[in-house]
């Protein structure tokens, strides 16, 4: 599976969603940090961070016995360079051509 697969893949599933949300709101949790307050069992938020990290959205680090998860955006990133923004550089040209028009017509 390509990379891009595999990122589109880990962000279908909302609960994944969730766990990037964390970790963007603070980064380097342990798997236990992350799991309070979610209504899951620990294994399948371990399963959710396997598949997070086989698409290089989080990455871990040791730190003594405990595993740390942080959030790597450069996958997001590429998504939005190479689907995204394409589409919104248009989007503003036709609102900057818009805004252009009205000025012109109140002259």
């Amino acid at each position: 599976m390509k990379d891009v697969d595999l990122v589109f893949k880990a962000l279908a599933d909302p609960s994944r969603r969730e766990l990037l949300d964390r970790l963007a709101a603070r980064n380097g949790q342990t798997l236990s940090e992350l799991c309070k307050g979610i209504d899951m069992a620990r294994q399948s938020i371990s399963e959710h961070l396997a598949l997070l990290e086989a698409a290089n959205l989080l990455s871990v680090q040791w730190q003594g016995r405990e595993k740390l998860h942080y959030l790597n955006p450069v996958p997001i990133h590429e998504l939005y360079e190479r689907w995204i923004r394409k589409f919104e550089e248009q989007r503003l040209a036709a609102l900057y051509d818009f805004k252009t028009q009205l000025e012109r017509k109140r002259k």
